[in-house]
């Protein structure tokens, strides 16, 4: 049965006032308006499960912006299963509120965005800063090192040590339904399994659309 979609967000009392989407010129003020707009992305990414945004999309035409669900194809077993990226419900509002006519502008968006890669709550696609980023922006409710903890605390749980699982197996399976990285974006996962071999946690081998893992 599939996971019933989130009910619908709740955005904080500042979302509704105008001077929310004007750049601030006290740089205290302007810091605060940083924070809390950062805040606000962390936790509708997080009630959404959005694990990607397309600042052009999320700047601009809003409707398109990515959710959890991105265009991947993994193979298993001979399969090739492909999920279709689709916006999460209400995600065209992150950045827009319509109830006010008022919308964080491109060069705004990209320096809430550039406030949270410092404080290692956001990391463009291939690396890079604000500057010299592309257009997609991993965005960390959990972190890395944080999905990795929650990796290997069901490793624990479930005694899955020596075990030998497929990344297709671990985001999607019927084993980790109900595990909170079930449904995780696989690259986001595989950073959080790269994580865990480096400490000696893991092995990660086989080809891109094929990888598994021992866990250890």
């Amino acid at each position: 049965m599939a996971a019933s979609p989130p009910g619908t967000f709740n955005f904080p009392r500042e979302y509704f006032f105008p001077p929310f989407f004007t750049r601030q010129t006290n740089l205290t003020t302007h810091h605060a308006q940083l924070t809390k707009w950062s805040a606000l992305v962390l936790s509708y990414c997080r009630h959404y499960r959005i694990y990607k945004l397309t600042l052009s999309d999320a700047a601009g035409n809003s409707s398109n912006i990515g959710s959890s669900n991105g265009s991947i194809a993994t193979t298993t077993s001979g399969q090739t299963t492909t999920t279709t990226t689709t916006p999460a419900p209400g995600a065209d509002e992150l950045f827009h509120n319509r109830k006010i006519n008022r919308r964080l502008g491109v060069a705004d968006v990209k320096e809430v965005m550039e406030f949270m890669r410092r404080d290692g709550r956001a990391e463009y696609v291939g690396g890079g800063s604000g500057a010299t980023g592309g257009d997609v922006v991993w965005i960390y409710w959990r972190t890395p090192e944080e999905w990795a903890a929650v990796v290997e605390g069901w490793v624990e749980k479930t005694a899955q040590k020596g075990s030998v699982l497929t990344v297709y197996e671990l985001t999607e399976g019927e084993g980790t339904r109900g595990a909170e990285f079930h449904g995780l974006d696989p690259e986001l996962l595989l950073k959080a399994l790269n994580i865990l071999v480096k400490r000696g946690k893991a092995q990660i081998f086989g080809q891109d659309d094929s990888q598994g893992v021992k866990f250890f």
